[in-house]
């Protein structure tokens, strides 16, 4: 094993590192609620996020995770390929498949229609292309959701921002701003408005407690497990879809 130091680990997490045995790099992530040592793929990142109890003995972190490789194997093994934006490449758009189409001599507006997603431009642009509009288009749908389930909920928030975090579909800060996974609008609408009603609910109450779930229910029109599970089992093949920044 290449790391060599004996000591604890403090709050944060370090650059991903090899170990014999594992295929993909490991990070380690002390978390200061962590009761015990937690192993997950990250896809998007490629890497093997370990998370660890403060004060954890960083050795003792390592020699558990690489006793783990049988594991990560066969977890490796149900991964799809990793697709990219490139023209031909079909992804899901509200939860419908849409080809993604490069028309030569076209404008570099990108356009969707009857299944397709498709601009001009340089060729070697492409792919920045519909990932700003896929950012673009996420931004303008969740705002509009999100203000109409605010306004039901008597709440206000003050920002609606996207980004491409690994392991969050959106967080709501105790300042009011709502931050969005881009990914969201490949979803089927109804599991989307789900993270809304969630998020949004979010703005009341800064937990997960029983009169959370129960506003989270009430925002959302009704129960939320079928969305839950649909995002479950949706969303780590969205995970597989590169979005260059």
């Amino acid at each position: 094993m290449p790391v060599i130091w004996n000591g604890t680990l403090s709050i944060g997490r370090s650059e991903p590192l090899q170990v014999a045995g594992l295929s993909w790099p490991v990070e380690l992530v002390v978390h200061p609620r962590a009761r015990r040592l937690r192993l997950r793929l990250d896809e998007r990142r490629g890497t093997l996020r370990l998370t660890c109890p403060p004060r954890t003995s960083r050795r003792l972190a390592l020699d558990w995770v690489a006793k783990q490789s049988g594991w990560v194997d066969r977890q490796l093994a149900t991964l799809s390929p990793m697709s990219t934006l490139e023209p031909g490449t079909t992804i899901p758009l509200d939860g419908e498949a849409a080809r993604l189409e490069w028309r030569e001599g076209a404008t570099r507006t990108v356009r969707r229609e009857q299944g397709l997603l498709w601009c001009g431009g340089p060729r070697d642009g492409f792919e920045r292309r519909i990932a700003r509009w896929l950012h673009a288009e996420a931004l303008r749908l969740l705002s509009a959701e999100t203000a109409e389930i605010a306004r039901r909920a008597n709440v206000t928030v003050s920002r609606v921002a996207i980004g491409d975090a690994s392991s969050r579909w959106g967080s709501c800060s105790s300042s009011g701003q709502i931050r969005y996974n881009v990914r969201l609008l490949m979803l089927p609408p109804e599991v989307r408005r789900f993270i809304v009603a969630h998020e949004v609910a979010h703005r009341r109450h800064m937990d997960h407690g029983r009169d959370f779930h129960a506003l989270e229910a009430e925002l959302f029109g009704g129960p939320v497990e079928p969305a839950r599970s649909a995002l479950r089992r949706l969303g780590p093949g969205l995970k597989r879809i590169h979005l260059p920044r």
